[in-house]
């Protein structure tokens, strides 16, 4: 079978992983975002670990390192993103993490509009915790959901260099159990008990599935035959997707402080990436040689 299209590989990701974020929400009440994410990553790490059966033999100590760092920030990213979470309404957590891979597009460039872009995304992010509802905007969510983007900027700088040197899913594998390692002590200490109901284990096995390994292997599988820019302009979907996974599963209200903000960091995003493709562009034709 042909494989799908890269960004069809992606918007599934997005899909996926924002719906699973709803559902997984709604298991904190019983294990705590610590144990949510111990079972998301400790079952995705027991699939994918026996499907793909990764063989450290013959690897190259960089490689190795890149795959324990990669672990380190999955581990560290959906940690903090889940205890973000438990505090902050999916679309503004979201909107706020999204902050990270933004800063990514724009690093090392020398352009004032692209300094414009990150200003409306920063604006974007001030009007939540400035304007927006507080009974549902908490300054320590809004804190961690910063750290979750930080993670996933270092995410998106690591997972290339990982999906690059290791073949099929071997590196993800890896990677995911280097992060549950992690995130064991959190897990332990908020889920307890509840992490062995059945119930508990039945919904950590779909938020695993829905939230790390079909997306995480989608990604990884898109980003071996898309460009960044590509990346960049799909990716830019993750916070307006978020919010209408609030909506439909957690029937948390879209209000107007929440769609402004969503727009505003969206559109910086798409301007971004719409930007630094067309300076690519530019440069490429500037290189040309005059017939």
């Amino acid at each position: 079978m042909r494989t799908p299209p890269p960004q069809v590989l992606l918007l599934g990701s997005i899909a996926s992983v924002q719906f699973g974020s709803a559902f997984a929400s709604k298991l904190f009440a019983q294990a705590g975002p610590g144990g949510v994410v111990m079972l998301r990553l400790l079952l995705s790490a027991a699939m994918l670990l026996a499907v793909s059966r990764p063989s450290l033999r013959g690897r190259s100590r960089a490689d190795l390192r890149a795959a324990v760092a990669f672990g380190l920030v999955l581990g560290a990213m959906n940690w903090s993103f889940y205890e973000a979470l438990d505090r902050l309404p999916l679309g503004v957590a979201v909107t706020i993490e999204f902050l990270g891979p933004l800063v990514v597009a724009v690093a090392g460039s020398r352009r004032l509009l692209d300094l414009a872009w990150v200003a409306l995304a920063g604006a974007g992010v001030a009007l939540l915790a400035v304007r927006g509802d507080h009974r549902h905007i908490s300054t320590l969510g809004v804190t961690l959901a910063l750290v979750a983007g930080t993670c996933w900027a270092a995410y998106i700088l690591l997972s290339k260099r990982v999906g690059a040197s290791f073949a099929s899913l071997d590196g993800l594998a890896i990677a995911l159990g280097v992060g549950t390692l992690l995130v064991v002590p959190a897990g332990v200490i908020e889920g307890g008990g509840a992490l062995v109901r059945p119930g508990v284990l039945a919904g950590g096995l779909a938020v695993a599935l829905l939230s790390s390994l079909i997306p995480y292997s989608l990604e990884i599988m898109a980003l071996r035959r898309l460009s960044a820019a590509a990346f960049g302009l799909l990716m830019s979907l993750e916070p307006a997707v978020a919010a209408l996974a609030g909506v439909i599963v957690l029937s948390q209200p879209l209000t107007g402080i929440l769609l402004a903000a969503v727009i505003m960091v969206v559109t910086a995003s798409i301007g971004t990436t719409v930007a630094g493709r067309n300076a690519v562009a530019r440069a490429g034709d500037a290189a040309r040689p005059s017939a």
